[in-house]
């Protein structure tokens, strides 16, 4: 029981380690579009994310399985869209909102299947 116990502890370790990737590297796209291609702060920044967002996957992938960590990587696109719609004014369409929502679902499916 108590090592079911610590494996549920680390695969939710994975899950947090695998979510806060996708934050970084949806951050770091976002500011690579912000610098518009010149070699400023905003682009290295963007690298700086994207590479930190990078090594978070990778640790990540020591604490739970493959086939249920890599697949979390796609609320990324979740995060990518917000991200569109609140810094850069990108309309958010009926079906991007149902993708979204599908999206979330597999997350959560995914996500709780912990075992």
């Amino acid at each position: 029981m108590e090592q079911n116990t610590n494996t549920q502890n680390k695969t939710y370790l994975g899950i947090i380690l695998m979510i806060s990737a996708a934050v970084c590297t949806s951050f770091g796209q976002l500011f690579w579009k912000l610098s518009e291609a010149n070699l400023n702060i905003e682009l290295i920044f963007g690298f700086f994310l994207y590479f930190f967002g990078a090594v978070l996957m990778i640790v990540a992938f020591r604490f739970g399985k493959l086939s249920i960590l890599h697949p979390l990587l796609s609320i990324g696109y979740v995060f990518s869209t917000l991200l569109g719609s609140f810094f850069l004014n990108e309309v958010i369409s009926i079906s991007s909102i149902m993708g979204i929502i599908f999206i979330m679902s597999g997350v959560i499916l995914i996500g709780g299947e912990t075992n």
